[in-house]
């Protein structure tokens, strides 16, 4: 029995078994034991997570007929496989404290699974991931490049990133039309941004949404809202306002969220 790829489900299976083996080995030895598997599909990363004795595994497939498929040809599999959408679970029934993430992320939805892991941050201390690697350059990049975006500031602020290796097209079935890539994040040290979160997260989407334009012009969809029209001369007289959302880093974007909320 094969499992037919999906295209509506982003599905393409990895076939390369050292590519395998190098994500389930870039999953550090830690001392959180309990791991999610994000879309196991055929098993190539999961048979070598289940040798893993230093993890107790549960894994999540949305896909009815690769739940039939895993459960025939990896018994030990009984148990550990939740038949559901990650992005409509609640992890929170299956895991009581903290937990790591790894998976072959369906590069459709790979964006909103990492907005939801930012949810969980304070649980999360690790992911490692196979992505598209358009988006793994763009997660990964600093400030002052044009892939620098959204998703780089939100991961950067709570994440420390490493770029584990590419991979080519033919490493998978059927191959995909973009070439991929394998990233780390690793929670990093911050306990707190030092501003309001939720305007902090408004802030970098609405300055990347017009990103060509300078944050003066780019920020005036929030003036009545974040901050008293009565206030815009005074505050887009700073500096920061002269840049584009690309030339920002965490800090400053923390900064320039305290400036908007000052106001």
């Amino acid at each position: 029995m094969e499992v037919r790829a999906k295209k509506a489900l982003g599905q393409h299976f990895l076939t390369d078994q050292s590519i395998a083996r190098g994500i389930v080995d870039a999953l550090s030895p830690a001392s959180v034991p309990d791991v999610l598997e994000i879309g196991p599909g055929m098993g190539v990363l999961t048979q070598y997570l289940l040798r893993r004795e230093d993890i107790r595994l549960k894994m999540v497939e949305l896909d009815s007929e690769s739940v039939v498929y895993l459960l025939t040809h990896f018994p030990d599999m009984q148990g550990k496989l939740i038949e559901a959408d990650y992005l409509k679970l609640d992890v929170h029934k299956f895991f009581k404290g903290q937990y790591r993430i790894i998976g072959n992320f369906p590069y459709n939805i790979s964006s909103q699974i990492f907005f939801k892991i930012l949810e969980d941050k304070n649980l999360v201390p690790e992911v490692v991931c196979m992505i598209q690697k358009e988006v793994a350059d763009r997660i990964a990049e600093g400030p002052g490049s044009k892939t620098y975006g959204i998703l780089s500031v939100l991961l950067q602020a709570w994440y420390d990133i490493d770029y584990v290796m590419a991979v080519g097209p033919g490493a998978f079935a059927p191959p995909p039309k973009v070439k991929s890539a394998v990233i780390r994040l690793r929670r990093n040290s911050r306990t707190e941004l030092g501003c309001d979160e939720k305007l902090f997260k408004t802030v970098v989407k609405t300055a990347f949404n017009q990103r060509r334009k300078t944050l003066r012009n780019a920020l005036k969809p929030l003036t009545g809202t974040v901050f008293n029209p009565d206030s815009a001369s005074r505050i887009f007289s700073d500096p920061i306002f002269d840049l584009r959302a690309e030339r920002l880093g965490v800090e400053d974007f923390v900064r320039l969220t305290r400036l908007l909320s000052e106001a």
